[in-house]
């Protein structure tokens, strides 16, 4: 049945009423106080050609734009809610990360959460009654590198304590943590301008790491509605680490960017083994508002003085959902305090695709959790001499890398050299070093050194040339898919002419696509080795496209506007015999022609 509906038309024109299928479901109705009878069929036809003329705006796009716009509004403060002007924000991070260890901190138990529901459980996991818990002191190891790697100070004697709480997820009523005496205090980490962080903050921030503290993990809750809950204690007491940072960050942006470089931080020092995308990687962040250039806040957390109240918000699981929860529980904060409200100390909830946070429970202190000193576990004293052996083992982390991938040795931009290092957890930075090597084998650096640097030119090929047939063909890195000797070769032939740019890229894209002959016998059959033209030919050619934009050349000639030769170079290019044609040699010769003659 034919059902009329209000069209969103273009140029400003008011909305007009039309008939169309609503099973088609591509519009959105809109509010009218009268709306036509039924059509007759040949009324129906006339109007379905017409639609099919006018924009169509599905609903589900349309609720999505406004979703977008909306967030977009709070983010620059142009939302009534979301009036930051007068307000400073100010953010403290809590991180939780699964170590990279093969057993649970307490128990035997091995770490693998994939397997078989509740397969990797001891008695001590399970709470069973006389059952105690026994440190396994290979967890230390890749917690103290990830402190380490977070310049902390490590402490040469620390206890574990129990947090007391009652949950489903926690069959022992308590959680063994190190809330007063942590094995890592006093640490940092710096983010810059190449990381992401706000201009307001300048080209460098440090927010300080209070402690970071061991503590065992709790079962994994699975909701089956209306009211069932299954637990999987797979991944009880799996090892982990605390990272609390200091209520420094003034920016969700800068929040999120912080967590990003610290799970970096911790994958580059091997302490982890996946970041947030797989579940390895946890946050919870303390927000609170307060008015700028007045009495300064009630509260001080940390030993920071001055704040707003703040609430926590639990469980946010992607980079992305930290700024977002961060940017709607500020915007929360504002208006409940405009409006004369007050801001409670609490535990809140965010949703991804939520522009909303909603309260959870009300925030529980140090007193609830009833802390107290474990008595089943002794101290754990760390050995000096561990730790330096520890710090002089660690590899290189993103910052020391940023620093050596766009020195002299690699000659790569910041905005290349980030990439690298993030993409693929590091095995794109492993291949690149490969084809690196490789280049130097088979063009060695001389006194006079290159025309253009290996880690330069290599670094364009794997980012942009590879990664862009990955990114066209929508597949993951596979470091076999080009071999790193044979993109190698590719670029070699490249550097010493014997084949042209466009030919290079159809190579790569031969072997992308499972071409696996030796590149030189690849070159050789499809005939593809540069026959370069003599001068005369290159002149020929030049005049030919010359002639072809007469207006151009005098616009170069006289306004010495060299950019526009990339066009001509262009031209010949396509005039010429494929595969023959090396565009600097063209420029040259275009450049003597338009220049240096005056014909």
């Amino acid at each position: 049945m034919l059902r009329p509906w209000l069209l969103r038309t273009t140029g400003g024109a008011r909305p007009r009423i039309w008939f169309h299928n609503p099973q088609l479901r591509l519009f959105t109705p809109w509010k009218a106080t009268r709306l036509p009878l039924l059509p007759t069929p040949q009324q129906a036809r006339q109007t379905s050609s017409v639609v099919h003329n006018e924009t169509i705006v599905p609903l589900r796009k349309q609720l999505k734009e406004e979703a977008k716009i909306s967030r977009a509004q709070k983010r620059r403060g142009d939302g009534k809610a979301a009036q930051t002007d007068g307000w400073e924000l100010t953010v403290g991070i809590e991180i939780h990360a699964q170590l990279n260890a093969e057993s649970k901190l307490f128990s035997k138990a091995p770490t693998s959460i994939n397997d078989v529901p509740n397969s990797n459980v001891a008695l001590f996991d399970l709470a069973f009654p006389g059952s105690q818990p026994q440190f396994q002191i290979a967890t230390l190891l890749p917690a103290l590198r990830a402190a380490i790697a977070l310049h902390c100070e490590i402490q040469p004697v620390s206890r574990f304590d129990r947090k007391h709480y009652f949950y489903h997820d926690q069959p022992a009523g308590y959680q063994l943590t190190q809330y007063y005496e942590p094995f890592a205090k006093n640490g940092h980490v710096d983010l810059y301008d190449y990381d992401g962080i706000v201009p307001e903050d300048g080209k460098k921030v440090r927010v300080e790491i209070r402690q970071v503290q061991l503590e065992q993990d709790t079962a994994k809750s699975q909701e089956y509605p209306p009211s069932s809950q299954l637990l999987d204690f797979n991944r009880v007491s799996h090892p982990l680490i605390e990272i609390i940072t200091m209520p420094q960050i003034h920016s969700p942006t800068t929040a999120a960017v912080c967590v990003k470089k610290i799970q970096a931080i911790l994958q580059s020092a091997g302490a982890v083994t996946t970041g947030m995308e797989l579940g390895g990687l946890r946050a919870d962040v303390n927000v609170s508002v307060r008015r700028r250039n007045e009495v300064p806040g009630l509260y001080q957390y940390h030993g920071m003085t001055g704040l707003g109240q703040r609430t926590e918000i639990k469980n946010l699981s992607s980079i992305k959902a930290i700024e977002d929860a961060i940017i709607a529980e500020k915007a929360r904060q504002i208006t409940v305090l405009e409006n004369g409200g007050t801001v409670e100390g609490e535990t809140r909830g965010w949703t991804i695709g939520s522009i909303d946070t909603y309260k959870l429970r009300g925030k529980e202190g140090e007193v609830d959790y009833r802390y107290m000193p474990d008595p089943d576990l002794g101290p754990l004293i760390i050995d000096d001499a561990l730790i330096s052996t520890i710090g002089k083992q660690l590899p290189a982390l993103p910052d020391e890398l940023v620093d050596l991938l766009v020195g002299p040795k690699y000659c790569l931009s910041i905005e290349d050299a980030k990439p690298l290092i993030e993409l693929d957890d590091g095995a794109r930075l492993e291949y690149y070093w490969d084809v690196v090597d490789v280049l130097n084998c088979l063009h060695p650096v001389t006194d006079e050194g290159p025309r253009i640097s290996a880690g330069k030119i290599a670094g364009n090929w794997v980012l942009h040339e590879l990664g862009g047939l990955l990114t066209k063909a929508d597949l993951p890195w596979d470091s076999q898919r080009v071999p790193a000797q044979a993109l190698a070769e590719i670029i070699d032939q490249l550097w010493q002419k014997h084949i042209t740019g466009p030919t290079a890229k159809l190579v790569l894209a031969m072997v992308f696509e499972g071409d696996r002959r030796p590149i030189k016998q690849l070159l050789e059959d499809e005939n593809l080795f540069l026959q370069p033209l003599s001068r005369e030919e290159y002149i020929v050619l030049a005049r030919e496209a010359m002639a072809k934009n007469p207006q151009m050349v005098l616009q170069i000639r006289e306004s010495k506007q060299l950019r526009k030769l990339g066009w001509f170079v262009g031209q010949m290019m396509r005039m010429g015999e494929k595969g023959r044609i090396e565009a600097q040699r063209a420029e040259e010769i275009l450049k003597e022609i338009i220049l240096d003659h005056s014909g």
